[in-house]
């Protein structure tokens, strides 16, 4: 698997130690930033890179996915988002990591770094990645709206109208 990774300074310590990680497990890691401390920096651009090289791969038939860390993750799950095809989810915990993936079919998992230990990290990124989508109908529909309304704004009728 190729994980695509991108932080800002509050993550930029985890991020160095989970592509160790991911490495040693035998993914293919891709690191799109920063590639120093700045405690001032600006990443937006680095989760957004993080979130096309992921687009990008997939649509290549890559198996590819995105880890994006911030100090809530909150931005940097809102950045990735901003990118056509990507479903960033925010991860806390060993279910809502499962989820992402089972569920939404999440392609990028975003993640406070300073909300968790090193070793909490690993394993919601592990869990993650092992995890694959379900394929149920239900979840293969709702998807699809989502990207209906990414890619023209289109929406099911009001019930209420």
């Amino acid at each position: 698997m190729r994980i695509h990774i991108a932080t800002d300074h509050a993550g930029l310590d985890f991020s160095t130690q989970l592509q160790d990680h991911l490495r040693s497990a035998g993914h293919d890691v891709i690191d799109h930033g920063p590639i120093e401390y700045d405690a001032v920096d600006d990443y937006p651009a680095f989760c957004i890179r993080a979130a096309q090289a992921v687009v990008a791969d997939q649509g290549a038939g890559i198996d590819a996915l995105g880890v994006v860390f911030g100090g809530s993750g909150n931005g940097e799950q809102i950045a990735a988002n901003k990118v056509q095809g990507i479903r960033a989810a925010l991860v806390w915990n060993l279910s809502t990591a499962e989820l992402a993936r089972e569920h939404n079919d999440a392609n990028v998992i975003a993640i406070g770094a300073r909300q968790h230990s090193f070793d909490e990290v690993t394993s919601f990124i592990d869990r993650f990645v092992s995890t694959p989508f379900s394929d149920e109908e239900r979840h293969v529909r709702r998807i699809a709206q989502i990207a209906a309304y990414e890619l023209d704004g289109s929406l099911l009728p009001d019930p209420r109208a």
